[in-house]
Formats: C-alpha cells, sequence, structure tokens
C-alpha cells in the first residue's frame, strides 16, 4: 500500500507518508488514513518517498485540509521534489498549506 500513516504518541499529530505515485488510486487510502485517525491537531503528508503528482492527489489535499477545519488547519507538506514544489507552487498551495523548505537542495519541499 502506497499509503502509511502514523500518529504521535500524544494523538496531536497525524503524519501521512506517500510513496510512489501520488494518483486517483490512492484516494481512498489516502482519506482513510486521516479519517481512522480521528481529531489531531496538525497533520504532516511526507512526500519523501513519492515519485509523481496528478492534480487528484491535489484534490485529496484540498479534502484533507477541509476535514482538518479549512482555514484554520495546520497542515505541513513535506521532502517533496523540485517537480512536485513547482506543481504545489503554480497551483498557488503555498497560500493554502505550510509547504517547508529544503534544508539541502536534496532535502524536502
Amino acid at each position: 500500500m502506497p499509503i502509511h500513516s502514523m500518529l504521535s504518541d500524544d494523538g496531536q499529530q497525524l503524519t501521512i507518508s506517500v510513496s510512489g505515485r501520488f494518483d486517483f488510486s490512492a484516494h481512498q487510502d489516502f482519506r482513510q488514513a486521516y479519517e481512522r485517525a480521528g481529531v489531531v491537531r496538525q497533520y504532516v503528508v511526507d512526500l519523501r518517498d513519492t515519485e509523481y503528482i496528478d492534480s487528484s492527489a491535489l484534490g485529496m489535499l484540498l479534502l484533507l485540509r477541509d476535514h482538518a477545519g479549512g482555514d484554520a488547519a495546520d497542515i505541513r507538506i513535506s521532502h517533496c521534489s523540485s517537480d512536485m514544489r513547482r506543481v504545489l507552487s503554480i497551483s498557488n498551495f503555498e497560500q493554502l498549506f505550510r509547504i517547508e523548505a529544503p534544508a539541502t537542495a536534496q532535502a524536502g519541499c
């Protein structure tokens, strides 16, 4: 399964890791990952092992944002490639999500 989730020990942060292709085929697993966690304060979408992202993945991120409280949501998108960063930037997702700056040229978003 390309979607893995992990709840922090205190139950306040949910990390959802996406491996391989982040496209419509991941829709159900991605949604279940955050719905099963219940109410958490912070979400992290880790794209470290993601090879591809398409418009359906952008829609899934928007659904997560709605689930998490819309404008009040605390969601970070981390560890994405420069190509994924470009897709998120073109889509103005920087206005909706906290996209982490890379620590080095090869590191995350």
